[in-house]
């Protein structure tokens, strides 16, 4: 099967884009959730975006400087992404820490024992899906450690009083609330092939890859992003522990 026949190009595949957007922006509006706007602008940012990949991505995977250049990039925007996401204070680009305390590692790992080839078109692909699953845990993570925080200030208080050190009074009432944005990964890789087939064996399978090199593949990636996304909510705790990424907060948070 071709990728044309899953989903053809067609005038009719944008005009289903844009009802799903209309849809999703409704349904957030009707059901005040307060992020009409932002899925509207999500769904524009992505228009606009992936045309301009689809422009450049043929060049930059030309050559492996390029490539390297495309990733830093990614990494740069799943700071800034995370970061805002977690506190609008000037520590957002701690962030940086977690994303590349889960990502750098397993591709290390990866180029060093040839698992992945030193070419763009290998590693532009896998740098963005280890990118994106830290940048999902580092971001959920960080808003509900500081969240959890900000509503048992008092339980943080009372530590501090019965002479807890602050980095521990911090990480006993943050630790598990933090540790819930694993959940989402936990449940794909149980639930992989049961309920979903994700994008990697997917596309495997149209390029021509028979099914055992497309699970295998799949496999790796899914155990891959739990190591990313655990190394990431670690550091993030470690962060929201020492006040490194909620300075000015209230006493006892930042």
């Amino acid at each position: 099967m071709a990728a044309g026949q899953l989903l053809p190009v067609t005038p009719a595949l944008g005009a289903a884009c844009a009802v799903l957007l209309a849809a999703a922006v409704a349904v957030a509006g009707w059901g005040r959730l307060g992020h009409g706007r932002a899925v509207l602008r999500a769904g524009v940012r992505a228009v606009l975006q992936l045309a301009a990949v689809a422009l450049v991505i043929a060049w930059v995977v030309g050559a492996l400087w390029s490539s390297v250049l495309f990733v830093l990039l990614m990494f740069s925007v799943a700071v800034r992404t995370a970061g805002r996401r977690i506190t609008d204070g000037p520590g957002w680009w701690w962030a940086a820490a977690p994303i590349a305390a889960g990502v750098l590692p397993v591709l290390v790992l990866l180029l060093a024992t040839g698992l992945l080839p030193a070419k763009g078109l290998s590693l532009i692909p896998v740098a963005g899906i280890l990118i994106g699953g830290a940048l999902t845990a580092t971001s959920l993570s960080g808003r509900r450690a500081l969240d959890e925080l900000r509503t048992r200030r008092g339980e943080v208080e009372a530590a501090l009083a019965l002479g807890f050190e602050a980095r521990d009074a911090r990480l006993e009432m943050s630790r598990t609330a933090a540790a819930t944005s694993l959940v989402p990964a936990l449940d794909q890789t149980r639930t992989v092939g049961l309920v979903t087939l994700p994008g990697a064996f997917v596309g495997m399978l149209l390029g021509g890859a028979t099914p055992v090199q497309a699970g295998a593949v799949q496999l790796f990636v899914l155990v891959a992003l739990l190591a990313v996304e655990a190394a990431a909510i670690v550091v993030v705790l470690e962060l929201v522990g020492r006040g490194l990424l909620a300075p000015g907060a209230p006493a006892g948070v930042g």
